[in-house]
């Protein structure tokens, strides 16, 4: 098979041992470029996965592999003796550091392959979802006594709703490419939630480590047991609000549809699946969250809904130049299917308040 990249190369950066055996793309994430790669070590054939960044949407590689290096450090020492869990191991490259930069100066990383656990692309189960929640919790509670400095910000401002909706606003006064008219519907929504977008930031909440990408995907789950055993992909662990990953949470893993799906009667909160995700998180970051946080894990899944429902827009208007689209009109579905899971949420919020309360 003809690889993208010379992985032979880039491993001999690495302090690797054995030989090399092969690599194959691995995975199914669009930003980097992710390979598994096989060493036969003393006759044991042992798996590693090379990623290299992408530094096109990550300006910052270096600062990016240093949150990592930490933030990896730090769960390792907390998961000292814990079978049931386990962290990311990084490889060092041969002079030392996190990650190798190869002759064409691009950014690559090496972590030990994590066996006998998956990835799932879609969840199946509440407890599956449970089990997600679990971990990404657990993944926020080892990280809140993470020593300073205080991590850098590998996106500035990924989650700051009202910059994100002054995005949209330019986007609409510009009507680059004259869609404006196609969603005019979604344009209206829009600007009927604007208050919202500064809810949380207005409301005093303390600043934690949190991942910001916690799709259902990224949580390996134990072969055998089912239970979530390792948070994975951390190019977006920097400072945010804890809220922010619970949110993104309940965008990715409630809804039964894919976030393109056009027969929007199929789009709606999974009930079943918003109770396994509250259960799961509180069990395991209960103890560490205010109860300010607390009151607002029902508003923040529509929260971080709308967030990205108001990217997808902005991005049709602007041209469709951030989001890869395979159809026309690609981003006005992933809009309308955001804003059709916003209405859900919307229509269940005092149910979903009073679970939490009750919990």
């Amino acid at each position: 098979m003809s690889l993208k990249h010379d992985v032979r190369a880039v491993a001999r950066g690495f302090q690797i041992y054995g030989d090399f055996l092969v690599a194959e793309p691995y995975g199914s994430g669009h930003i980097n470029d992710t390979y598994c790669v096989v060493f036969d070590q003393a006759g044991a054939r042992v798996r590693y996965i090379f990623q290299r960044i992408n530094h096109l949407v990550f300006k910052d590689p270096v600062a990016l592999m240093d949150n990592v290096w930490r933030v990896t450090r730090h769960l390792a020492a907390k998961s000292a003796g814990d079978r049931e869990h386990r962290a990311l191991t990084l490889i060092l490259s041969r002079d030392g550091k996190p990650f190798f930069l190869d002759e064409k100066g691009n950014c690559w990383r090496v972590y030990l392959f994590i066996e006998q656990a998956r990835t799932y692309d879609a969840v199946e189960s509440p407890s599956q979802a449970f089990q997600a929640a679990k971990a990404f919790g657990l993944f926020q509670k080892r990280l809140a006594d993470l020593p300073a400095p205080r991590l850098h910000d590998t996106i500035p401002d990924f989650h700051h709703t009202p910059k994100r909706f002054l995005a949209l606003e330019k986007a609409i006064g510009a009507d680059a490419v004259n869609r404006a008219a196609l969603a005019k519907p979604e344009i209206e929504f829009a600007l009927k939630h604007q208050a919202m977008t500064g809810v949380l930031l207005g409301a005093s909440l303390p600043e934690r480590v949190t991942h910001n990408d916690t799709k259902f995907n990224n949580v390996m789950l134990d072969d055998a047991t089912g239970e979530g055993v390792c948070v994975i992909d951390l190019d977006t662990v920097m400072p945010g609000l804890a809220l922010y990953d619970f949110g993104d949470m309940v965008r990715t893993t409630t809804s039964p549809v894919k976030e393109d799906e056009r027969d929007l009667s199929k789009v709606t909160l999974q009930f079943p699946m918003f109770e396994a995700l509250v259960r799961g998180y509180l069990d395991s970051a209960g103890g560490f969250l205010t109860s300010a946080e607390k009151r607002y894990l029902a508003f923040c899944g529509k929260l971080i809904t709308f967030e990205i429902g108001i990217r997808f827009l902005a991005d049709f208007l602007a041209g469709d130049t951030y989001f890869k689209v395979h159809r026309d009109g690609h981003n006005l579905d992933r809009c309308r299917t955001q804003f059709k899971l916003v209405e859900s949420i919307e229509q269940q919020e005092e149910s979903m308040n009073h679970l939490i309360e009750t919990l």
